[in-house]
């Protein structure tokens, strides 16, 4: 069987968000990225946990990014990808890069293609579907746990008021949530290791542009905290009338 995971790179949950270009372009200067910990906690994880099953299953890494994204790559090989593929590009439109994903996963007849459920940038979701619709195949949404059976992908994901179990022939696409693994790090051999395994860097091809971003705009600052003194309960009521906006 052959895995395609899907890698995307976010900033940390800890750094400071800022525009530039007149707020339409994110500052990246100072930014520490990381790995989108739903492709990597949830969708790599299971990858490497059905090959540990399987010893002849191969699980491959798929970026789409430019240079300065192989430190996290590097990462995601240290925890058990056999090799990787990044295309080299600074777009960030999702149908260009699901294009560039598709591209890869058709070429390489791949059995599974993963993706976390979201990234935490921009909790984006629908970089799955998008691929899954231009490879023509089956996909599943927010699984919380894959089994593989045969040629069969036995599927659970939660739905509202209980849980779903589905079940789809390979190839399949499939996006990860909590529940599917746990989390690991990566351990020195796999650090050794991450740094001969293959990483292949190709150019990404031309796709028309479908969304331009025109303006990022930051949330209003907070507001200050009123403290209510416990014997002015009638202090408390008439500030919710009045102040409290409506959730």
């Amino acid at each position: 069987m052959k895995i395609l995971v899907c890698i995307s790179r976010t900033p940390d949950t800890t750094a400071k968000i800022a525009f530039t270009d007149n707020n339409t372009k994110f500052a990246t200067d100072g930014v520490q990225w990381i790995i989108n910990p739903y492709d990597e906690w949830y969708a790599l994880v299971r990858a490497i946990e059905l090959k540990e099953k399987d010893p002849s299953t191969a699980v491959h890494l798929i970026h789409v990014g430019g240079a300065d994204s192989e430190a996290i790559i590097r990462k995601a090989l240290a925890l058990g990808g056999d090799e990787a593929i990044r295309i080299q590009t600074e777009e960030q439109d999702p149908q260009f890069i699901a294009h560039q994903i598709a591209r890869i996963a058709r070429e390489g007849a791949y059995d599974l293609v993963l993706t976390g459920k979201e990234t935490i940038d921009q909790n984006g979701s629908s970089m799955g579907a998008l691929v899954a619709e231009l490879l023509d195949t089956n996909y599943i949404a927010l699984a919380t746990r894959l089994d593989i059976e045969g040629s069969t992908a036995v599927v659970n994901r939660e739905i509202e008021g209980g849980e779903e179990t589905l079940s789809s022939p390979l190839p399949l696409v499939l996006s990860c949530q909590k529940g599917m693994a746990e989390a690991r790090i990566p351990n020195m051999r796999g650090i050794m290791a991450a740094r001969t395994r293959p990483l292949r860097v190709e150019e990404a091809q031309p796709v028309e542009l479908c969304i331009h971003n025109a303006s990022f705009t930051l949330p209003p600052p907070k507001a200050g905290v009123k403290l209510i003194p416990a014997d002015t309960p009638e202090l408390l009521v008439k500030l919710l009338r009045e102040e409290a906006k409506a959730i």
